[in-house]
């Protein structure tokens, strides 16, 4: 039998996000449930409300950076019990077969993993609902170990913020002697700044943003660079290993590839809606690359949370109440937030 809960979501583009009712499976006997404490508001939620990525099936109820407590397990459940802290990213299903869930990196699954919310529902039909709402149920394969962090709310964003640039930093090799620069400080830069930092690169931020020059050293940036400055840009020209691209908004990203040493990488892990045009001699001198990263597996995020709880990294977050959500979305489309919105799901 299924269960209904409360939530907030939205029928169209349209239509601002409202409460509503949603339907959460009858557990099964792999299956957590969790009672959500804390949502993060990821920028990919307002794409997804606005349908920038194309239409969706209704309603949609965002969030993916889900934190809870657990409430009830399945017979079968062998790694959580009743009272455990827990976390649920963005994936929450995958085909568990095919050879990228078998290296733990699901985010590839050949056949399609399962998101956590506006996805295909393989177990109950229709399609998923995510965490702004009172509660989650999920296979225990795809659910995190959350460790007690002082601050809770602000460890929400690590669940899809965390891992988006855990996972290249830790793939390009961030670390003692590299030079690691980050484009855009927002929900993701400011977080690949504080973590690229504990791995002991040498952190260079570019900003669009003057206010954001100063805020950048707070965060543990080396050098913060005002993009606009042709000079302070044009001394960092063949100097850098590898960028971290957060932006989510069209920009030229030839500028930045011409800021890296030979075989350097410019990774974009920001999810423009437009596509981003690169000039053929900006990647072919110097042999350069322009890659992209999605999230990462259940096992290196669980790398991730424990990576951060043991050099005490959370967001920087602003707790909002859920009534407030749509003041929210205004205010992130607009980059007004620093630099992360968590939702108090007590307020639901």
């Amino acid at each position: 039998m299924s269960t209904t809960v409360k939530a907030y979501g939205t029928e169209s583009p349209e239509i601002p996000l409202h409460e509503l009712t949603i339907s959460r499976r009858e557990l099964q006997a792999h299956d957590i449930e969790m009672e959500i404490l804390y949502c993060g508001i990821c920028h990919s939620d307002l794409h997804q409300v606005h349908a920038d990525f194309g239409p969706y099936p209704a309603p949609i109820v965002p969030g993916h950076e889900i934190l809870g407590r657990i409430t009830a397990v399945g017979d079968h459940v062998k790694n959580f019990k009743i009272g455990d802290l827990a976390g649920i990213g963005c994936i929450v299903d995958s085909c568990d077969h095919c050879e990228y869930c078998n290296d733990g990196i699901e985010q590839f699954c050949e056949e399609g993993v399962t998101f956590s919310f506006n996805s295909e529902d393989k177990v109950s039909g229709g399609h998923t609902f995510g965490g702004f709402s009172k509660s989650y149920v999920c296979n225990e394969r795809y659910v995190l170990k959350m460790p007690a962090f002082e601050n809770l709310a602000a460890a929400a964003p690590l669940l899809c913020a965390g891992i988006t640039v855990y996972s290249p930093l830790k793939h390009w090799g961030a670390g003692p002697g590299k030079k690691v620069g980050i484009l855009g400080i927002g929900g993701l830069g400011h977080m690949a700044i504080k973590i690229a930092k504990a791995m002991g690169a040498e952190v260079i931020v570019f900003t669009t943003s003057p206010d954001k020059v100063s805020d950048a050293k707070r965060l543990g940036a080396d050098e913060a660079v005002l993009s606009s400055d042709q000079d302070a840009m044009a001394a960092y020209v063949n100097k850098l290993h590898f960028i971290i691209d957060t932006v989510s908004a069209k920009h030229d990203v030839n500028v930045y590839l011409n800021l890296l040493r030979h075989d350097g990488t410019v990774v974009l892990v920001g999810l423009p809606p437009q596509p981003l045009e690169i000039g053929a001699f900006n990647v072919v001198m110097g042999r350069k690359s322009f890659a992209g990263s999605n999230i990462g597996g259940i096992a290196e995020t669980q790398e991730m949370l424990d990576f951060c709880f043991e050099h005490n990294i959370v967001a920087d977050s602003e707790i909002i109440n859920i009534q407030d959500i749509n003041t929210a979305f205004d205010r992130l489309e607009r980059g007004d937030v620093k630099y992360r919105f968590v939702i108090d799901m007590a307020s639901l």
